[in-house]
């Protein structure tokens, strides 16, 4: 049973690996789709940098899902190995999976006006300026039509491979 469950979760890795690949291979012409649209709109484009917005797979972009991918491998390989704290840590962390990938699905599903929000906290006139449904429709079309489809698939593995993983670990629990 835990050997399904390691597979389980390294599916999860790849899942998490899936966008900061996609993101480290379009995100420059993402980035560019953003700057035109920015100027369009007669917004500087600097603006993007001077508030730490980017499309690639800089910085947090690809250290967490890394990281997720990281635990997700060790968990694996516990329970590969048969050790008891593969079981007892995959309860914890794949719970943690779940939670944070539904804040994940969260971020994606109030972009707009996540980011309008965190543009009139900063009080800037410029960032007021800015059209944000534009700005992220823009940096959306430099990446593959397919991009929608791989986030749908992603999100249904981790759910689906998390909530399985939990509920055949602590049938073995038990």
């Amino acid at each position: 049973m835990m050997i399904l469950v390691a597979a389980l979760q390294v599916l999860v890795a790849l899942a998490f690996l899936s966008i900061p690949l996609v993101r480290h291979r379009y995100g420059a012409s993402a980035k560019a789709n953003a700057e035109a649209e920015l100027a369009r709109q007669g917004v500087p484009i600097t603006v993007l940098e001077d508030n730490k917005m980017s499309f690639d797979a800089s910085g947090h972009e690809t250290a967490a899902p890394a990281a997720v991918a990281a635990v997700m491998a060790v968990l694996a390989g516990l329970n590969l190995w048969g050790s008891d704290w593969g079981q007892t840590l995959t309860l914890v962390f794949q719970s943690l999976v779940l939670a944070g990938n539904a804040l994940i699905l969260y971020s994606q599903v109030t972009a707009v006006k996540s980011v309008e929000s965190a543009f009139a906290r900063k009080g800037d006139p410029v960032l007021g300026r800015v059209k944000v449904p534009a700005l992220l429709k823009a940096a959306e079309s430099g990446f593959p039509s397919w991009t929608p489809v791989l986030q749908n698939v992603r999100h249904t593995v981790v759910f689906a491979a998390s909530a399985l993983a939990l509920a055949l670990a602590a049938t073995a629990a038990a």
